[in-house]
């Protein structure tokens, strides 16, 4: 397997304080799941995933883990993330409708068109009113999951890294503090480096890097978990796929060859 067992290294204590991804694979890689109230980011280049495996960790604590969840998505308007979706059997509008799941609009309002959505961030990318709008939410709610899709659009908002750094780390305690277990997505462009603005993954619990890379002519998607502070994990890079049912990760088999 991997590192002398992950999985039987936990206490019964230690386990009732996991919250479960249930994305096939990946728990088993990280100690039964990720440490409750904590804040995590997924970090990627284009086509890795990192928005559909946030998405499924959203998901499956709604329908698996009876876990309401929250997205605040800055990249995509809601009814782009609805419809891109919906291909993995992920009816994301039926858990809006039930008052399980909120999509908050933070897009719209900085691409300068109107949102016909119930939940809008109003100014774009004021760290206190997104703060403020998930605070309220997690209020009426009641949830317990939380994604930010993405931090880049934030950071790029911000410009320096000293302040992308505490408006980050605001909104990451924040979270926590509020009793939300969150991703945080982060584009890369180059692999070696495990966050854009080399701060992002300072003010997070944990570092979970998507790889799509090019090796012999073919693409090759493998997943790291690059940190995560309070747990024991795998540090080896597992080979994962992206299915009709969303990611599934192979954590009993390794990718061994330099990319």
């Amino acid at each position: 397997m991997f590192d002398g067992a992950v999985s039987e290294k936990i206490s019964m204590e230690d386990e009732a304080n996991r919250v479960k991804t249930g994305v096939p694979g990946f728990d088993e890689l990280c100690g039964g799941g990720l440490i409750q109230d904590r804040t995590y980011l997924v970090t990627g280049t284009s086509g890795a995933g990192k928005t559909i495996f946030a998405i499924q960790y959203i998901y499956n604590g709604i329908t698996k883990y009876g876990e309401n969840g929250i997205i605040v998505a800055t990249e995509e308007r809601p009814e782009q993330i609805r419809e891109n979706v919906l291909k993995f059997g992920w009816d994301l509008k039926a858990l809006e409708d039930e008052g399980k799941l909120v999509i908050i609009d933070a897009c719209s309002t900085k691409i300068g068109i109107p949102s016909q959505e119930k939940y809008v961030d109003v100014r774009p990318f004021d760290i206190r009113s997104m703060m403020d709008q998930i605070i309220a939410t997690q209020e009426e709610i009641d949830a317990k999951r939380c994604l930010v899709d993405s931090s880049t659009s934030i950071s790029f908002y911000l410009h320096d890294p000293a302040k992308i750094r505490v408006e980050l780390l605001k909104l990451s305690t924040t979270l926590e503090v509020i009793g939300l277990t969150s991703l945080l997505t982060c584009e890369v462009v180059d692999e070696d480096k495990p966050s854009r603005f080399g701060v992002e993954n300072f003010v997070t619990d944990g570092t979970f890097a998507l790889y799509y890379s090019m090796h012999e002519n073919v693409r090759m998607r493998s997943v790291e978990i690059y940190k995560m502070r309070g747990s024991d994990h795998s540090k080896k890079l597992h080979p994962y796929d992206i299915e009709k049912d969303g990611f599934v990760i192979h954590p009993h088999e390794e990718v061994y060859s330099s990319f």
